[in-house]
């Protein structure tokens, strides 16, 4: 073999290598009008599945309602019933728009990955809003209606509790997408390890202090009590464990 072959062979290699830096290399502010596009489709898509939930507020008001129990909602303004609803159609069409908007941010992502990485996109959408969706179910019929019972029966003795309905779909739209973000945790391991960020060693080595940050997120965003803060943990560093077996068999095999 010549030299000039060599020098061919080792620029075939670069050309493989660095293929997801092409698009990658792209000025930042192209960077950032991607983005601002991706995002605005994210929003219309986000609108339109609300002004399409808005059309069946009625059956969606009395579906979110259900881990209330015997517990009624008021208003107390004019308007009350109104925003209330608004904000359910808003919540409905974020989840009803997961995977536009998952695909949106994977396709954001794409160029820095690896042709054949290129082709994992549907898939990583299909699984985002899987896990997003199973978070969500989760904390609506698991923990949500623990959260409610203990927060409403605290203090019951000395006060007497008016639930607004504009409190409720706030209290508990804000704690669905916080769970189906936190069951992320698969799909964001899986891309991680893929480029080579994540590691099980670094994992493994990381577990302990995964478990003190779930045990803290559980008690800031659930009751102080410990059979609901075990609810949220112990999901969590179950999925954990779970991440650090998708990043062993699809990870990068050589750490750096």
């Amino acid at each position: 073999m010549t030299d000039d072959d060599i020098k061919e062979n080792d620029t075939d290699t670069e050309d493989v290598v660095e293929e997801p830096k092409v698009k990658a290399d792209m000025p930042f502010l192209d960077h950032v009008e991607e983005l601002r596009w991706r995002i605005i489709k994210s929003i219309l898509a986000v609108a339109f599945m609300g002004i399409i939930a808005f059309a069946f507020a009625d059956h969606i008001y009395k579906f979110v309602t259900i881990p209330l129990g015997d517990v009624n909602l008021h208003f107390t303004e004019i308007t009350g019933s109104f925003y209330a609803y608004l904000k359910i159609s808003f919540y409905t069409g974020i989840f009803g728009a997961l995977p536009i908007v998952f695909y949106q941010l994977w396709k954001f992502i794409a160029p820095g990955l690896y042709k054949a990485e290129k082709h994992y996109i549907l898939p990583m959408v299909a699984a985002s809003t899987i896990l997003f969706l199973i978070g969500a179910s989760f904390c609506f019929f698991v923990v949500l209606p623990f959260a409610i019972k203990f927060l409403i029966s605290y203090g019951a003795e000395v006060m007497t509790p008016i639930i607004t309905v504009s409190s409720y779909v706030s209290f508990a739209g804000l704690l669905l997408i916080a769970f189906g973000i936190a069951f992320q945790l698969p799909v964001l391991g899986y891309f991680l390890g893929k480029i080579g960020i994540a590691t099980p060693k670094r994992l493994g080595k990381g577990r302990p202090y995964a478990v003190i940050v779930f045990l803290i997120g559980a008690a800031v965003l659930s009751p102080p009590d410990i059979f609901t803060q075990i609810l949220l943990a112990g999901p969590l560093y179950l999925l954990y464990e779970i991440t650090i077996i998708i990043v062993k068999m699809t990870g990068k095999k050589k750490e750096e």
